[in-house]
C-alpha cells in the first residue's frame, strides 16, 4: 500500500467511528421547531376568529349606518337655515337699533 492510501484508509476509518453520532440535536431542532407552529397558531387563530365574528356583523353594521345616513340627511338644510337666522338676527338688530333700544 501506497502511503496516500494508506492515509485514506485511516480518514475512512475515522469517518467510520465518526457515524455513530446521536440525533440529539435533529430532535432538539424539530421540538423547538414544533413548539414555534404551535405558539404561531395559537396566538393566529383567535385573531382569525375575530375577525370572521367582525365580517359576519358587518352587513348588519353597515345596514345601521345606511340608516343613519337617510336619518341625518336632513341635516344638510341646517347650513341653510343658519344663514337665514343669521340674516333675520341681523335684521332684527337693525331694528331695534333704530328703535333706539
Amino acid at each position: 500500500m501506497s502511503e496516500g492510501t494508506a492515509q485514506m484508509s485511516h480518514h475512512a476509518l475515522v469517518l467510520a467511528a465518526g457515524s455513530a453520532t446521536s440525533t440529539f440535536g435533529w430532535t432538539l431542532g424539530y421540538v423547538i421547531g414544533g413548539l414555534i407552529v404551535l405558539v404561531v397558531v395559537a396566538l393566529v387563530v383567535p385573531i382569525l376568529m375575530l375577525a370572521r365574528s367582525i365580517g359576519n356583523e358587518a352587513p348588519s353594521i353597515n345596514a345601521e349606518l345606511t340608516k343613519a345616513v337617510h336619518n341625518t340627511a336632513a341635516l344638510g338644510g341646517l347650513r341653510t337655515t343658519i344663514e337665514h337666522a343669521t340674516v333675520i338676527i341681523g335684521g332684527l338688530q337693525r331694528g331695534r337699533a333704530r328703535l333706539g333700544g
